[in-house]
């Protein structure tokens, strides 16, 4: 379990953002953890939103930027089975030790993370344009 958890920690990378002796638990684990690890499966993140527009029929295509934001919001927020498997893929990069801190305070970090994720995508809207698709 050491060489596991000592692997993920090298290779997610360092914190990002700032942490000091001020800042809560929450904060101090969504910058040493959360955030190398959405930045490390950017690109998988990435393939994910494109699959979930083409299983609702690519109409994320034709929305204005306004409704693609709103399409961004909702399936995050909404769509249970989608946003478990956004979680599946920050938790599996969990180490064992934060893994015990998440559950410690599951439902607060899952809505940093998410927050966070749904951020991270509605800021890459222009790699969900139809000439950026793999189609």
């Amino acid at each position: 379990m050491e060489t596991r958890d000592t692997f993920l920690l090298e290779f997610r990378g360092d914190s990002i953002g700032q942490i000091n002796p001020s800042s809560s638990a929450d904060e101090r684990f969504q910058n040493q953890t959360l955030r190398p690890i959405l930045k490390l499966q950017n690109n998988l993140f990435i393939e994910v939103f494109r699959n979930h527009i083409s299983k609702h029929k690519n109409v994320f295509y034709t929305f204005s930027i306004e409704k693609k934001l709103q399409f961004i919001e909702n399936s995050i927020q909404k769509d249970i089975k989608f946003r478990n498997a956004l979680k599946g893929i920050v938790i599996g990069l969990f180490t064992a030790e934060e893994y015990a801190t998440y559950i410690q305070n599951s439902s607060a970090l899952n809505k940093r993370m998410m927050n966070m994720l749904m951020e991270r995508l509605k800021n890459q809207i222009q790699l969900f344009e139809p000439l950026n698709a793999i189609q």
